[in-house]
């Protein structure tokens, strides 16, 4: 079992920026590829960004392409999602996944192909 805590949600002026994390427990954390996903109110979950278990593969959505960066630390056992220039569009709950597979270069963007989710963190961008 997989356990994930999001960390490092607010709120921010319209500009700023964010980073949030996501710790997750267990010693295999480098073999799943990790995802970040927002959900507005009234919205349907979607889609943010995604990293590979390596490291060497990101994908992101066109909506934040250019403004956010996921990385992650697998000595650390944890994934960041760096956000800048945010807009009160950004607001959300943002949750982080994991996808338990240990090929390079595979990244998902689909909530179904993810094995464990967070409980989410607050993010507030103000205008």
């Amino acid at each position: 079992q997989v356990q994930l805590v999001e960390s490092g949600g607010g709120l921010v002026q319209a500009g700023g920026s964010l980073r949030l994390s996501c710790a997750a427990s267990g010693r295999t954390f480098s073999t799943y590829a990790m995802g970040w996903f927002r959900q507005a109110p009234g919205k349907e979950r979607e889609f943010v960004a995604a990293i590979d278990w390596s490291g060497s593969s990101t994908y992101y959505a066109d909506s934040v392409k250019g403004r956010f960066a996921i990385s992650r630390d697998n000595a650390k056992n944890t994934v960041y999602l760096q956000m800048n220039s945010l807009k009160p569009e950004d607001t959300a709950v943002y949750y982080c996944a994991a996808r338990v597979i240990n090929t390079i270069g595979v990244v998902s963007t689909i909530p179904q192909e993810y094995d464990y989710w967070g409980q989410g963190t607050q993010v507030t961008v103000s205008s």
